[in-house]
């Protein structure tokens, strides 16, 4: 579904993305892993044309990569960015409904199936989006994406700060996603989250992949872990 080759990207002179490739199938959860600087986030933000970047990015058979930002969103390709961006002064209904691209019945997601994904967003869908906690503003930030019908979505860092009870919430929430059809392409930090629920994992470092297996790969590999993941 999503094949990215050598993809290269740059902040002004600064070389982040030097070859990256990878892909992600129809359907998988696929996570995205490194030490904060290694390029994860700029890896996205390159797929989504948020950076200047070269090389190839095909979704669904389609070549993107001189596509802008919103013809990108609208081939199907969703991104839930590390800050969460939603619209504080309106209300959690208010934010879903902004991430419909369309108002014609049919998409995978209607905001009944967001409520149900999520029950605490129903119970306060009339309550201003700046008012929630860390953890609803998280599940609210990747339900309004879903509320755009992706195929795919892209998702940055979305157990950061939050307790642990949530980032269990988070996961369920994920793994459900995957079950509705949605592949994910997760970069996360929590080891142990992605091993979980992730079919294929990469590793990230210096810019450019320097593992991609199984999550039974991942725990086999203590040098991998050890270089280029371990604090």
């Amino acid at each position: 579904m999503l094949e990215v080759h050598d993809l290269h990207a740059y902040y002004g002179k600064s070389h982040i993305l030097q070859g990256v490739n990878f892909r992600v199938a129809e359907g998988e959860i696929v996570s995205l892993l490194g030490r904060n600087g290694v390029g994860r986030s700029t890896t996205i933000k390159a797929i989504m044309g948020d950076v200047e970047r070269t090389g190839s990015v095909r979704f669904k058979g389609r070549e993107i990569g001189g596509l802008k930002p919103h013809q990108i969103a609208r081939c199907g390709l969703g991104y839930v960015p590390e800050n969460r961006d939603i619209f504080p002064q309106l209300t959690v209904r208010e934010n879903l409904l902004l991430g419909m691209k369309s108002t014609k019945p049919g998409g995978r997601w209607s905001m009944e199936d967001v409520f149900t994904l999520f029950p605490r967003l129903q119970e306060r869908a009339e309550i201003l989006g700046g008012v929630l906690s860390g953890g609803e503003q998280q599940m609210l930030t990747i339900c309004r994406t879903l509320m755009g019908d992706p195929d795919l979505i892209m998702i940055d860092e979305p157990t950061e700060g939050l307790a642990p009870k949530i980032v269990e919430l988070v996961a369920d929430l994920l793994e459900r996603i995957a079950a509705r059809g949605v592949a994910i392409l997760l970069v996360e930090q929590k080891l142990a989250i992605a091993l979980r629920i992730s079919k294929r994992l990469y590793v990230m470092g210096h810019g450019r992949i320097v593992f991609e297996g199984t999550a039974a790969d991942l725990k086999a590999d203590d040098m991998v872990r050890k270089e280029w993941l371990e604090v």
